[in-house]
């Protein structure tokens, strides 16, 4: 398509900036619409990928069907099928009516699913269906009934890491991601980022009747040096801050610096399924799990010890020779099986027992398996919760997991 073209279709939907990767974008969208092809949208969080499932559908011949835009992340787990899928009456406890469902209204249109990598595997198996054969069973029924409509989905999950650990179907991937799109961070835009802070200064002069702030030279530097890694998101957020705030509307860099959060200079990486930020201090639940370790390790490296130094006295007394498991037996707990993946890590302040007997028995496979892993991520679950005085979403947030597996977790462990 012309630049021309392209700039319409940034007018109509409010995109602003005249990145090549956010162009390229568009184009893509635009020249994808007029097919029933299934789109995967990708990129980082807040960088404006709900703005191309609607170009999708506009300009496509669904444009006067029905658009649905569902949050996958934002929908319990336990109900998610009976949202997109539709349920018969009395199907499940409350289920007082029969439901349509999402794929149901949007027979003839678009829907969009955000947040697509939050889909439990189960759903993930229904959506590889309809894709495939436009079919699905509504919850509690065994009629199949037909849909004909158009998926457009979106995530800022690395979805390739995803399937590796075995949280995403390759099938589903693949079906998804007949058409890529991939829309770049704002980081990533260079003289966007000004463009977009003038655009929202514009606006929220005009919501709150006052007069637009504007940047100075090196406020401007410092607006691009920053990483944003909030996105578009976030800089629309600073702007609404300054514009309320400050009495003076000309922001130089250091009154923009103090609504920048301090930047982490860790690299950048994907959004993975239930992996924490390595990063983080000594103080996260991973690090305590190999404090726990170190300390079991130097227990049982005592006891190896006093049992190596009571044998010595009664070798010097002339006292019968006892086996070293005369003195040792492993408590209950120390021997729990716990799966192999648990790292054995010799932390700096462990110093290494002193040379023994080779027939003292070796203790190391106990410190490998001494807890359970399920036993751990329970305990990590309630200390969160406590942490946050029960609020899920914030404890969810630090455990870098969705709220709706921080409630499964929860019913699971008996935590509520």
């Amino acid at each position: 398509m012309t630049k021309a073209e392209i700039q319409q279709v940034k007018l109509r939907f409010g995109i602003i900036g005249n990145n090549e990767a956010l162009m390229r974008a568009i184009d893509i969208a635009i020249q994808v619409a007029p097919t029933d092809l299934s789109v995967l949208i990708t990129g980082e969080s807040g960088v404006g990928k709900e703005s191309f499932p609607q170009i999708i559908h506009q300009y496509s011949r669904r444009k006067h069907g029905q658009y649905i835009a569902v949050n996958c992340g934002a929908i319990p787990e336990g109900t998610i099928d009976s949202e997109l899928f539709g349920h018969e009456k009395g199907a499940f406890t409350g289920a007082i009516g029969e439901r349509k469902g999402y794929f149901g209204e949007a027979d003839g249109g678009t829907i969009f699913l955000d947040e697509v990598g939050e889909l439990p595997m189960p759903t993930q198996a229904r959506l590889l269906r309809v894709l495939e054969t436009g079919e699905f069973i509504k919850v509690g029924s065994s009629k199949v009934e037909k849909t004909n409509v158009r998926i457009v989905a979106a995530t800022n999950v690395n979805l390739t890491q995803a399937i590796a650990d075995g949280r995403f179907r390759e099938d589903l991937y693949y079906r998804l991601n007949t058409v890529p799109i991939q829309v770049p961070a704002l980081r990533e835009r260079g003289e966007d980022v000004v463009l977009l802070f003038r655009k929202f200064a514009s606006d929220f002069a005009e919501k709150y009747r006052m007069p637009a702030i504007q940047l100075t030279e090196d406020a401007k530097q410092l607006l691009l040096a920053y990483s944003w890694p909030g996105n578009v998101r976030q800089l629309k957020n600073i702007t609404e801050q300054i514009s309320i705030i400050e009495t003076n509307r000309e922001i130089n860099a250091s009154i923009l610096k103090n609504y920048l959060p301090e930047q982490n200079n860790a690299q950048r990486l994907p959004a993975l399924f239930g992996v924490k930020n390595e990063s983080k201090s000594f103080e996260s639940e991973r690090e305590i799990l190999y404090q726990v370790l170190f300390d079991m390790r130097q227990d049982v490296t005592e006891l190896k010890k006093l049992v190596h130094e009571i044998m010595t006295e009664r070798a010097a007394v002339g006292s019968p020779a006892v086996t070293p498991a005369a003195y040792y037996t492993p408590a209950p707990a120390v021997v729990a099986s716990v799966p192999a993946a648990v790292p054995t890590i010799i932390h700096p302040s462990v110093k290494p027992a002193p040379a023994m007997d080779d027939d003292i028995q070796d203790t190391e496979e106990y410190v490998e398996e001494s807890l359970s892993l399920d036993e751990v991520e329970k305990e990590m679950i309630r200390k969160a919760l406590e942490r946050h005085h029960g609020k899920r979403k914030s404890a969810a947030k630090d455990l870098n997991i969705s709220e709706r597996t921080l409630y499964r977790k929860i019913k699971e462990y008996g935590l509520d």
